[in-house]
């Protein structure tokens, strides 16, 4: 059953992946996609299961959907104070407005926060990636930066040796990892992440910091069971400039990763210390 849900999970990015891009998504959209893609994983016989998970993922939507509408109303209506305290130099009215701003502000950040994270590893997902950082329509970037792309090494041996619930711990331990960088981290597949730099960073730069990220990760130990393991990763890194397709920036540095990830696995032949 495990298995099953972790399967479910994969199933949910890979929806939110497809819909991120719609400015609409009503509830049968959600459905229609997810079990497109949970037909895919061949979850037919698990239909109960499925059914299950579609409906507390709608519980989870409409509770957001309902705390943002009432966020709305709130704004409206602190916003109506704040104008008629204003028009009458009403100093206790905009104190309070004042108040309830900062209030609503906390507020407006968390759900923000549930809408724009990925589940599992806690760093950004694939939608804030899209409603931030690129144009809607043109998918192209609205400023210049460095993008690098990551992508685990050995990942499915990690899966395969020790199942897919430390391999999940895995993907947490390596996001916290490249957090370090104090870029802005996206996981954007399974096992690939990218990483945000801004204007002031370079190429090279940017390069040299993975690699002595690399390095330090790969001297921890990580175990499961009986054993020790280590887990690394190849890297592709590439400038791009306002204007730049998205998807290309990525298939550039995806090609910038070929003779990385070559001299890495010559290294570096397996998960085992």
């Amino acid at each position: 059953m495990q298995n099953i849900e972790r399967i479910l999970g994969i199933v949910s990015n890979e929806t939110k992946d497809q819909i991120c891009k719609l400015d609409i998504v009503t509830p049968e959209i959600f459905t229609t996609t997810f079990l497109e893609f949970a037909k895919k994983h061949n979850l037919e016989e698990y239909s109960d299961a499925v059914e299950e998970y579609i409906q507390n993922k709608m519980a989870n939507f409409l509770q957001i959907q309902d705390e943002t509408t009432k966020k709305a109303d709130k704004l409206s209506q602190t916003t109506s104070k704040a104008i008629k305290a204003i028009a009458q130099k009403n100093d206790s009215s905009l104190n309070e407005v004042l108040s309830e701003t900062k209030k609503l502000r906390k507020e407006l950040e968390k759900l923000k926060e549930s809408l724009y994270k990925d589940e599992l590893t806690g760093v950004y997902n694939r939608k804030w990636l899209f409603d931030y950082l690129v144009e809607e329509e043109s998918n192209t970037f609205r400023d210049k930066g460095v993008l690098a792309l990551i992508d685990l090494n050995y990942f499915k041996i990690v899966n395969d040796t020790y199942g897919h619930i430390l391999g999940d711990k895995v993907l947490v331990f390596v996001a916290n990892q490249l957090r370090k960088t104090k870029a802005k981290v996206v996981r954007y597949g399974g096992d690939e992440f990218l990483i945000l730099f801004d204007s002031l960073a370079s190429q090279s730069g940017v390069r040299q910091k993975l690699k002595d990220l690399r390095e330090d990760m790969l001297k921890k130990h990580l175990k499961a069971k009986d054993a020790e393991f280590r887990i690394s990763f190849s890297l592709g890194v590439m400038e791009f400039a306002k204007g730049d397709k998205l998807d290309e920036v990525v298939d550039c540095a995806d090609k910038d990763m070929y003779d990385d990830k070559i001299a890495i696995k010559k290294r570096i032949k397996g998960i085992h210390i």
